[in-house]
């Protein structure tokens, strides 16, 4: 199992479209064998979901995600796991534990209102609904 997470500064980042990095864990055995940060050389939206494929990633742990971005994982046969926040390191124990909260309706739609520069960590995202 591969597990990609979006990540800043040891956090879920929370607007998948805007990750800059995902933080990837090679699963043996129930447990975590390796950890690399990946950086996405600015992909971003759909094409971070081709990024996860040539990673070999299967599943995906991230804050807000847009519908688009849901259909191209889906379409690429990543699960995910949105609406997740806090420490990534503690997500992927948490997923392996089958005790992960997160948020299987979470989305971020606030494409074109409003967008500032940056991600949803950035902004709040209380006023852009990425977490409704």
């Amino acid at each position: 199992m591969r597990i990609a997470v979006t990540y800043e500064n040891g956090q879920i980042f929370q607007h998948f479209g805007h990750t800059e990095r995902f933080k990837v864990y090679d699963v043996q055995n129930g447990a975590v064998a390796t950890a690399t940060v990946v950086n996405t050389n600015g992909s971003g939206h759909g094409a971070l979901a081709d990024v996860l494929k040539k990673l070999g990633v299967d599943t995906l742990i991230c804050g807000g995600i847009g519908g688009g971005a849901q259909k191209a994982l889906q379409q690429a046969g990543i699960r995910f796991f949105g609406g997740a926040s806090g420490d990534a390191d503690e997500a992927v124990q948490a997923l392996l534990a089958d005790r992960l909260v997160f948020d299987p309706a979470a989305k971020c739609d606030h494409h074109g209102e409003h967008h500032h520069e940056g991600a949803c960590g950035d902004h709040g995202c209380g006023e852009h609904h990425c977490h409704e």
